[in-house]
């Protein structure tokens, strides 16, 4: 499968490596603990090793919070980003910070909220199984609580929160923050498709998950999710052309993938013929990019599309496309495939980039089992690589030989969630973690040595 170029900036992207792989690492952990029917159709029990995982995972969320913190669970963090947002008239404390930095970043945090809701939508149930659920609904809510505060009209959409300049330059706790924090907008003006398609993507998926326990909340979620889509549709322009400096820390190539994404969770939270219609019509044409597989990301949304398709829609020649390349996904997934993707380590860890080293394993595992579910739910026995089929259990077991490696099984012995297993990193770019909590500390970043700070285990 081939990579989509990447922002000038390398080194910001692994950023956006610890966000997604805390995502991508909770959802991983979620669906390894789904139930699955053995001969006598009798569920299975939740694997221990999985639950404790996501639980310790889960905590990631609470770590990154900012805002007035409700029912805290990390002792060593507190209220913080308490004016942002002010200078606007907007309350925009609340979101979460950006990997170890105080930035809000809302492209891959809108990203996260979409990635979340389907995790939960699909798996909930297990979720509640290990007393996951309502701690993941309450992270999910301080994120669209933030991405609703920063859509205050139809056509403007706040964007970013702080000076990522700044930001990096200085070492401390987000509790101790002192400088000003600028705000970042897409308006008409200034126009930002991707942005706004994702953070509506984030909203109508957010929308399904609090509809059954909080529907003037989920109202309000939908009601944004439409506006927000409206105007990314109608003022067409990338973010990073709109706002050039975005381009040094989370680029984007594109927005078409997002506008189909977009349209699909808006079909599946609304039923409006008209979302679908053009998620498969003109639009997914131009953009659906078929028969050239990527990897899984924030900057690559179109994926998730093609199993809505497969699981709730009848099919049609378009459906017919994105089915295809997501089989081809697959196969590329699948180590014994004639067409497996050759970016893997020796010991079968799937491996793209050094920035984002876990990033593609964790989140293909993800895609592995959730297609490997929608297979069995559509009665699909198996797929095709170039002459050579694939059942859904080869799907689930490539995904486990990724959790497995993610969690110890490695050529290190060491597991990369910290707080599982006896060995596990200690040196992890956090600032919040990295300063006794009764201290204030302000240092000048003049050497890496200041970024490999200890990460308290949680």
């Amino acid at each position: 499968m081939r990579q989509k170029k990447k922002s000038r900036s390398v080194c910001c992207w692994s950023m956006l490596a610890l966000v997604v792989l805390a995502i991508a690492a909770v959802i991983l952990l979620i669906v390894m603990i789904k139930p699955t029917d053995d001969g006598a159709g009798t569920p299975g029990k939740p694997v221990k090793k999985y639950a404790d995982a996501l639980t310790l995972a889960m905590k990631f969320f609470d770590v990154q919070k900012s805002g007035k913190l409700e029912q805290n669970q990390i002792e060593w963090r507190g209220d913080s980003g308490l004016q942002d947002g002010s200078e606007a008239k907007l309350d925009l404390s609340k979101g979460m910070y950006d990997a170890g930095d105080h930035m809000k970043f809302g492209f891959p945090m809108a990203f996260t909220a979409t990635v979340l809701s389907w995790a939960i939508l699909e798996y909930g149930d297990q979720m509640q199984v290990v007393d996951q659920l309502e701690p993941a609904r309450s992270s999910l809510k301080w994120i669209t609580d933030y991405l609703i505060n920063a859509h205050p009209s139809e056509n403007v959409l706040y964007i970013q929160v702080g000076n990522p300049k700044l930001d990096h330059s200085c070492w401390n706790r987000p509790e101790d923050m002192k400088g000003k924090r600028p705000l970042r907008q897409v308006n008409t003006s200034a126009p930002g498709t991707d942005v706004a398609s994702e953070t509506a993507a984030a909203l109508a998926s957010a929308s399904l998950v609090f509809k059954s326990v909080d529907s003037t909340y989920a109202s309000s979620l939908l009601k944004h999710a439409k506006q927000l889509f409206a105007f990314a549709d109608k003022y067409r322009k990338s973010y990073s052309i709109s706002i050039p400096e975005v381009q040094s820390f989370y680029n984007s190539t594109g927005y078409g993938d997002e506008l189909l994404w977009a349209a699909g969770w808006l079909y599946h939270a609304t039923g409006e013929k008209s979302y679908f219609e053009y998620a498969t019509g003109k639009t997914a044409e131009a953009y659906g990019n078929w028969g050239n597989p990527t990897w899984f990301s924030w900057i690559t949304s179109w994926l998730e599309l093609s199993f809505f398709g497969s699981k709730d829609v009848a099919s049609n020649d378009v459906i017919g496309k994105y089915r295809e390349t997501a089989e081809a996904v697959m196969c590329g997934f699948l180590p014994k495939s004639p067409t497996a993707a050759e970016s893997r380590t020796e010991h079968g860890l799937i491996w793209v980039s050094e920035w984002n080293a876990l990033q593609q394993s964790v989140s293909s595992a993800f895609l592995a089992v959730v297609y490997s579910d929608y297979m069995h739910t559509s009665r699909t026995p198996q797929i095709s690589c170039s002459g050579s089929t694939f059942k859904a259990s080869d799907l689930r077991d490539f995904a486990i030989t990724q959790a497995n490696y993610v969690l110890g099984d490695n050529p290190m012995q060491m597991s990369y969630v910290v707080g599982y297993g006896d060995t596990y990193p200690q040196q992890v770019h956090h600032r919040g973690a990295s300063i006794p909590a009764d201290e204030t500390l302000h240092v000048k970043m003049v050497s890496s040595g200041l970024r490999r700070t200890h990460l308290i285990p949680i």
